[in-house]
């Protein structure tokens, strides 16, 4: 079993660093959604899903 985490140690750290990094987007996206704010930050004047994102601030 060592041997075979030896071997494949430089897959199992970069696979490690990206399952984190993807977590850690996830995250920041979560928290943005329940903080209300736009994903696009762009602004909703243009946006073809206007009414459907923030039906409140109309």
């Amino acid at each position: 079993m060592f041997t075979w985490i030896m071997e494949n140690l430089a897959t199992i750290t970069i696979s490690a660093a990206l399952i984190i990094v993807v977590a850690a987007v996830i995250a920041c996206m979560v928290r943005s959604k329940k903080k209300g704010k736009s994903s696009c930050g762009c602004g909703c004047a243009g946006c073809a899903m206007n009414g459907s994102c923030h039906p409140d601030s109309f």
